[in-house]
């Protein structure tokens, strides 16, 4: 029996709720238990550079919110702005929030997407997540400038993301 329409709502406030205690935490590892099932598949392809792929609870804890989620993205946030549900799905609408405020007051941030499969006990089935990678890569310049960036995130996931992108976006250049 699928969900109803009320408990599936219920599931994506409570998950709103759950990102905002997490990232006031820092800690995220948590959000795996509370909300993915035990055989759960999660899915990132980071614009076509990197392939991040979970197939079960303890991986989506050591991946997405374990390794990607730690060391170097202290005082960012990934609040949820809004969300639709409908039939077992929550499609989230998201924002990679780099510390800090720009001068006119803005949050520095790019956007994401998530599509959610929920099963009819609540729990996550499924989940792929897209962001801008590009423009990613550009918040990240911009906080580096700033003095926001830390230098450990900037080692170890901006550099080689940008190699990534440069060397699959480079082919084909030849002037025509």
């Amino acid at each position: 029996m699928a969900l109803s329409p009320a408990r599936l709502e219920a599931r994506a406030v409570e998950m709103t709720a759950a990102f905002e205690e997490a990232a006031r935490r820092n800690e995220w590892s948590w959000l795996a238990d509370a909300f993915y099932a035990e055989n759960c598949r999660y899915v990132c392809e980071y614009g076509g550079t990197m392939l991040v792929e979970a197939r079960s609870r303890e991986e989506i804890r050591a991946t997405h919110y374990g390794r990607d989620m730690r060391v170097g993205w202290e005082g960012w946030t990934f609040p949820i702005e809004r969300y639709a549900t409908r039939d077992n799905l929550i499609i989230t609408h998201w924002w990679n929030r780099g510390p800090g405020l720009r001068a006119d007051g803005s949050y520095r941030q790019t956007p994401g997407i998530s599509f959610i499969e929920v099963g009819d006990d609540g729990l996550f089935t499924s989940q792929l997540d897209l962001f801008d990678l590009a423009h990613q890569m550009k918040l990240c310049d911009e906080l580096e400038a700033e003095g926001l960036l830390s230098p450990q995130l900037k080692r170890e996931w901006v550099i080689p993301t940008k190699r990534r992108l440069i060397e699959m976006l480079g082919g084909n250049l030849a002037a025509v």
